[in-house]
C-alpha cells in the first residue's frame, strides 16, 4: 500500500530547488497582464513590432520593451531586427500549445455584470468565437466544426489521442495538401479551443489545412485580430468535403 507514497517521493526527490526556481520564474513571465496580453495578441502566429504589440497593449514604447526583453530571456518569444524594426513571435508551437491551453482555463473578458464591456468588444469576441488562427491552425467554432467533421467521416481519430486515418491522410492528398512528416513536430495533435473548451486539429496537418483553407480563400482574416471569416467559396468547399452546413459557420 505504501508504493503510491514511495514513488511520489521519489519523484519529489528528482526535483531540485533549481528545478523549482525555474519553474517558478518561467511562470511568473505570464503572472503581468501586459505579457499576457502579448503573448495572446502573437497567438495568431505573425510577428509584430514592439511598437505594434505597445500600441494594442496601451502601454508605453518603454514599458513593451522592457516585457518583451524578459518574454525572449525567458524562452516565450523569438525576436528578429530587420533595419531599426524589432520583430517578435511565439518562439514555437509548443508555445502557442501553452498559451492556448493556458487560456482555456480562463473565460473571455466580461464586465462585472457578465456581458462585453462595449460593442466593439462584443463584436471582436463573437468573431474571435465563431472562427480564429490559434498559432498556425484553425480554432473557434470553425476549427472545432472541422475537426468533428472530419472524425465524423472516419479521417481523424481521437480516441486514443489525435491520429489520421489512412483514409485521412488520401483526403489530404486528395486536395493537393502536402504534410511534412520529417521534422519533430507531430502529424496531428489536439489543442484545447479557448471559447469551445473542446480539441481542434494541430500539429503539421492542422497547419497545413489553415494555410490551404487562406491560400485557397476559403477563409480571409478579418482585420488585424486573429480572427478569420468563411468565405461563400469556403461554405461550399466545407459543405461539399466535409458535410458541414454553412449555416453553422456563421
Amino acid at each position: 500500500m505504501s508504493a503510491p507514497a514511495d514513488m511520489s517521493m521519489a519523484h519529489a526527490e528528482l526535483m531540485t530547488p533549481t528545478d523549482t526556481a525555474r519553474l517558478a520564474a518561467f511562470a511568473a513571465l505570464l503572472a503581468d497582464e501586459t505579457r499576457a496580453a502579448f503573448c495572446l495578441a502573437l497567438l495568431d502566429g505573425r510577428a509584430w513590432t514592439a511598437g505594434e504589440l505597445a500600441r494594442y497593449a496601451g502601454v508605453a514604447a518603454s514599458t513593451a520593451s522592457e516585457h518583451l526583453g524578459k518574454l525572449v530571456a525567458g524562452g516565450l518569444l523569438a525576436e528578429e531586427r530587420q533595419g531599426r524594426h524589432r520583430y517578435v513571435r511565439l518562439a514555437d508551437e509548443r508555445i502557442a500549445h501553452l498559451v492556448e491551453d493556458l487560456a482555456a482555463h480562463t473565460s473571455p473578458p466580461t464586465a462585472a455584470d457578465g456581458r462585453p464591456r462595449t460593442l466593439g468588444a462584443a463584436g471582436a469576441s463573437s468573431a474571435m468565437a465563431r472562427g480564429r488562427t490559434c498559432y498556425d491552425h484553425l480554432a473557434g467554432r470553425l476549427g472545432i466544426g472541422i475537426t468533428e467533421a472530419m472524425t465524423g467521416r472516419g479521417l481523424l481519430r481521437q480516441d486514443a489521442g489525435f491520429a489520421l486515418t489512412d483514409e485521412g491522410l488520401g483526403w489530404f492528398d486528395g486536395l493537393g495538401i502536402g504534410l511534412e512528416r520529417r521534422g519533430r513536430r507531430p502529424l496531428v495533435r489536439g489543442c484545447l479551443d479557448w471559447t469551445e473548451r473542446k480539441p481542434h486539429l494541430a500539429g503539421v496537418a492542422g497547419a497545413a489545412l489553415c494555410r490551404h483553407a487562406l491560400d485557397a480563400g476559403w477563409c480571409v482574416r478579418i482585420g488585424s485580430a486573429r480572427a478569420v471569416k468563411v468565405t461563400p467559396d469556403g461554405e461550399r468547399a466545407l459543405e461539399e468535403l466535409l458535410g458541414i452546413e454553412p449555416g453553422t459557420l456563421r
